[in-house]
């Protein structure tokens, strides 16, 4: 996994990137680093949005889940319908043409899908459905390349030696479910 926070102007707001179990997390701007613990726990950290790359992926791509099997499902009036997945997850469909993924629950998260071009959806809204994250996060997909080799060194960050650490709790408090006065 490899997620920046494109700033308008200047260095990114961050730049945090995973391979295996291990991430790294820089803040340039800051010069300060994250480093020895799992893309979840510092992406919880960073944004109230705990979940594996994995799990933000198939959030991401409308998959909803990294791998799943349909249980059971529905049709609904005005050309609805939901599918139930195991691990007590389901999506809800809309026929657009062809049926588009528009809405999913899954293990405390509400997604909404209002917007798609071609075969993934162009944003979502992400929403914490249980305590104790109170999280509404709203993302756009743009640039989206599917099935591209990518290099190595894309999985990585350049840490400027002059970055000093930061652990999991400091990030934790300066983050947004952090205190506030």
């Amino acid at each position: 996994m490899r997620l920046e926070a494109v700033a308008p102007f200047g260095p990114p707001g961050f730049i945090l990137a995973a391979r295996g179990d291990q991430a790294v997390l820089l803040l340039p701007r800051d010069e300060r680093v994250v480093k020895g613990q799992s893309a979840e726990a510092i992406l919880g950290a960073l944004t109230g949005v705990a979940l594996a790359p994995a799990d933000l992926q198939a959030i991401l791509t409308g998959c909803v889940l990294p791998a799943s099997t349909a249980t059971g499902g529905r049709l609904h009036s005005n050309g609805w319908a939901s599918i139930d997945l195991d691990g007590g997850a389901t999506m809800y469909l809309q026929r657009m043409g062809t049926w588009r993924v528009r809405a999913a629950r899954r293990d405390g998260w509400e997604v909404d899908y209002p917007q798609w071009q071609g075969q993934f959806p162009q944003a979502l809204r992400l929403r914490s459905a249980s305590e104790p994250a109170n999280v509404d996060l709203t993302a756009t997909l743009a640039q989206i390349e599917v099935n591209r080799d990518l290099d190595p060194t894309a999985f990585t960050v350049d840490v400027p030696a002059s970055a000093s650490p930061l652990s999991i709790e400091e990030l934790r408090d300066a983050g947004p479910l952090g205190e506030r006065p």
